[in-house]
């Protein structure tokens, strides 16, 4: 036993003033507790129990030791329970780091989420840079799949779904849709501006006959750059230009009518959002709970496979 466990079986020893009282409570034989007493009397160098065939009582060393040692054994003691509760029933603080596409997924299931777990405080910190979850203090990550360690648990969130040009009916029946991504350089294009510094260039694949699917990536220009691709996506709506995003982001607003995809025979595939975590030990209710919602409130949930 550590010094801790010595610790907690000397207050249970000094509060029954029986050491089989105490074996009993912990599972333990009598010897194994009388082993356990004089480790820790030899750590402190003094003894704390007087032992007879009849009783056992403290010394004038073992008074003090117990007196300093209860108030701590108690937050220790609070702390287990603490933590015990966690794992038991979803409540507590989330904190998950997610990316600035992800956010017209997430934001319409705020609600019904906050709703159905009362007990869990839900921290949904918005950022592109590379995260270290668990140095950062993070219960989990979402990011897109291509994105993830090899070293985590990744569950998926979403299905692998195309990238989309989109553009609002208003700006289309203006300036009509690109028929190849060639013609984007006579179009207004949103730009985004990514965590390092570099505008993100779009990509693209077309299929020929010679040499199979060719991918190559354009640099566009536009009246607009912004950090983060939610803003790319009102600004499209605004009829200020083309976005490039994530199908599984994108559609729910083509469904709504506020978009329309253009360039659809050039898109490749995003393997989808996932979340991931360093071990599913670490998967505590909190956390099983949000995928579980999230399976639940989303059209993807017929083919989620945690």
């Amino acid at each position: 036993m550590d010094a801790l466990d010595g610790i907690i079986v000397f207050t249970r020893v000094a509060e029954r003033r029986s050491f089989t009282a105490a074996a009993l409570e912990f599972g333990v034989t009598p010897a194994s507790i009388s082993w356990t007493i004089k480790q820790l009397e030899a750590r402190v160098g003094a003894p704390l129990l007087a032992r007879t065939t009849r009783s056992v009582g403290l010394t004038e060393a073992g008074r003090l030791f117990l007196e300093q040692v209860a108030t701590g054994i108690t937050y220790v003691e609070a702390a287990f329970e603490a933590a015990q509760s966690l794992s038991a029933k979803p409540k507590g603080l989330l904190r998950l780091s997610v990316p600035f596409v992800a956010r017209t997924l997430i934001e319409p299931m705020l609600k019904g989420f906050a709703d159905t777990y009362p007990d869990i405080e839900l921290e949904l910190i918005f950022e592109d840079r590379f995260v270290d979850i668990v140095g950062e203090g993070y219960d989990a990550g979402i990011r897109v799949g291509e994105m993830i360690a090899e070293d985590m648990v990744a569950v998926r969130l979403t299905q692998a779904s195309p990238r989309m040009v989109v553009g609002s009916p208003s700006y289309f029946a203006q300036r009509g849709k690109p028929q190849r991504p060639e013609e984007l350089g006579y179009h207004d294009c949103i730009n985004i501006r990514l965590a390092g510094g570099a505008v993100y260039r779009w990509d693209f694949v077309e299929s020929t006959s010679e040499s199979g699917a060719r991918p190559f990536s354009m640099a566009v220009k536009g009246p607009v750059i912004v950090n983060e691709p939610g803003a790319s996506l009102a600004a499209a709506q605004a009829g200020i230009g083309l976005a490039y995003n994530i199908g599984a982001v994108v559609e729910p607003l083509i469904r709504q009518g506020r978009l329309e995809a253009c360039l659809e025979d050039f898109m490749p595939s995003s393997p989808g959002f996932f979340i991931y975590f360093p071990s599913r030990k670490q998967m505590l209710p909190k956390l099983r709970a949000f995928v579980d919602y999230w399976q639940r409130s989303t059209r993807f949930n017929k083919d989620f496979r945690p």
